[in-house]
């Protein structure tokens, strides 16, 4: 019961920070959100976050140390990436985040900031995307590139992490269907994928102002 409300919580806070990006991203515009858009939103989120930590619990079950790894292989990676595009920018360093705060001050709020952009992206797709370079410290461009190679990325490493799960399994797995299981899963991340293209395809209250539709940036990707 605690672990369902937990999820719950967590995706209804994914959902709410979906909403607030778009507001934010199309400032200029009324934005209207239908109650399809939040239910393909809230599919989408739940389908995704379910099915990643289930994955990453299975694997942390029969391989106890190399879980770290990978947990810190992933936090590392998204945490410096947005230091990497800021790095190739040749940007300068960002000062007007807050006027009482010194370069380093300013520093510690910028590797706070990229923290809790790592931890989000461990579990789902950041609907906020931090850009350094920018003045608002956020990217307000819809970049179809970088959502495409995320899925992609994360169901092949999904099906990894299952794959050594299932060749080192334990007897406690013995009244488990473990290729079922395994199905179930790499089936419901695909599911979140799918309430994802279908809330862009159709229910994004700003999908007219879309240079190209999600299933042709998807292709062109």
């Amino acid at each position: 019961i605690f672990m369902v409300l937990s999820l719950l919580s967590i995706v209804y806070g994914a959902l709410r920070c979906n909403i607030l990006s778009i507001r934010i991203k199309y400032d200029d515009y009324d934005v209207r959100v239908k109650p399809a858009a939040y239910l393909c939103i809230f599919l989408w989120r739940s389908f995704e976050i379910a099915t990643r930590v289930i994955v990453l619990v299975l694997f942390g079950s029969v391989l106890r140390i190399w879980v770290f790894l990978v947990v810190l292989l992933n936090f590392l990676g998204f945490c410096l990436y947005p230091w990497i595009l800021f790095w190739l920018s040749k940007s300068p360093f960002p000062e007007n985040i807050e006027k009482e705060l010194s370069r380093v001050g300013t520093t510690i709020v910028l590797c706070l900031l990229t923290f809790l952009y790592a931890g989000i992206n461990m579990f789902c797709w950041s609907a906020v995307h931090v850009e350094l370079s920018d003045p608002d410290l956020i990217s307000k461009s819809q970049n179809w590139y970088r959502m495409t190679v995320y899925y992609i990325v994360r169901l092949m490493e999904n099906a990894f992490l299952l794959l050594m799960w299932y060749i080192y399994r334990t007897d406690f797995y013995l009244y488990v269907c473990a290729p079922m299981l395994v199905l179930q899963l790499l089936i419901g991340y695909c599911m979140g994928m799918f309430f994802m293209l279908v809330f862009y395809q159709f229910c994004h209250p700003c999908k007219k102002l879309f240079s190209s539709s999600i299933t042709e940036a998807f292709l062109s990707c």
